[in-house]
C-alpha cells in the first residue's frame, strides 16, 4: 500500500498564536525575526502535526490523499487508513499495461466511521483488479478546514508536542517517544489499522 500525501494543511489554519502563547514568547514586532520565529513555530507545529497523525489514523486538518494498492483487502468491502473521510472524490483501475479505468461512482459508497471508514460496493463485491494492475483511491480526510473544528485533546497534544520540539530545537536528545501528557491525549484516539495486502479480511 502506497499513501501520499497530496494536499498540505493551509499555513493561515496552523494555530501558531496559541503555540506562541503556550511558549511566552513576544509577538507584535514586525520584522525579519518575528518573521523568522514565526517560520519556525509553523515547522515545529507540522512535524507535532505529522507525529500525532501517525500515532493516530486521524487527520487533523482536511486535505487531499491518494491511495495505490496492488488488490483490495477484501472485495466485500476495503477500509481506508484514516479518519475521519469526509468524501471519496474516485477510484481508478489500471489494468497493469497502463489502461486506468474509473470505476463509476454508482457502484460503491462510503460508509463513514471516525476509526475505520470503509468503501462498500453496492453490488456484490468491489472490482476485479488485474492480477499485475492495481487500484487508486482519492479521498480528502479530516476533522476540518480550520484548527478550531480540530477536537480539544488533539490540539492540546499538538501544542504541547510542538513546544518540546521548540524547546529542544538546538539538542539531539535521540529517540521518538512522546512525552507522557502527549500520549494521555491522544490515547482514546489511537486504533489498530488494518490495510492493504490481498484476500486478508479484517476490515470489519
Amino acid at each position: 500500500m502506497m499513501l501520499i500525501e497530496e494536499t498540505a494543511p493551509a499555513a493561515e489554519a496552523l494555530p501558531v498564536a496559541a503555540l506562541r502563547a503556550h511558549l511566552r514568547l513576544a509577538q507584535g514586532f514586525d520584522g525579519p525575526d518575528e518573521a523568522a520565529e514565526t517560520a519556525a513555530l509553523a515547522g515545529f507545529l507540522r512535524a507535532a502535526i505529522a507525529m500525532i497523525e501517525a500515532r493516530t489514523g486521524k487527520v487533523l486538518l482536511k486535505r487531499r490523499f491518494r491511495m495505490q494498492l496492488d488488490d483490495w483487502r477484501d472485495r466485500l468491502g476495503q477500509s481506508l487508513p484514516l479518519a475521519p473521510v469526509h468524501s471519496v472524490e474516485g477510484i481508478e483501475i489500471e489494468d497493469g499495461a497502463g489502461l486506468r479505468t474509473q470505476i463509476p461512482a454508482e457502484s460503491w459508497c462510503l460508509v463513514p466511521d471516525m476509526q475505520r471508514p470503509v468503501i462498500l460496493p453496492k453490488g456484490v463485491v468491489l472490482p476485479h483488479v488485474p492480477r499485475r494492475g492495481s487500484v487508486t483511491v482519492t479521498f480528502t480526510a479530516g476533522f476540518g478546514d480550520s484548527w478550531a473544528q480540530v477536537p480539544a485533546d488533539l490540539a492540546q497534544a499538538v501544542i504541547l508536542l510542538a513546544a518540546r520540539y521548540y524547546d529542544d530545537r538546538s539538542q539531539d536528545r535521540g529517540g521518538h517517544a512522546l512525552p507522557f501528557g502527549v500520549n494521555a491525549l491522544i490515547e482514546k484516539w489511537r486504533a489498530v489499522r488494518t490495510l492493504a495486502g490481498r484476500g486478508n479480511r479484517e476490515w470489519r
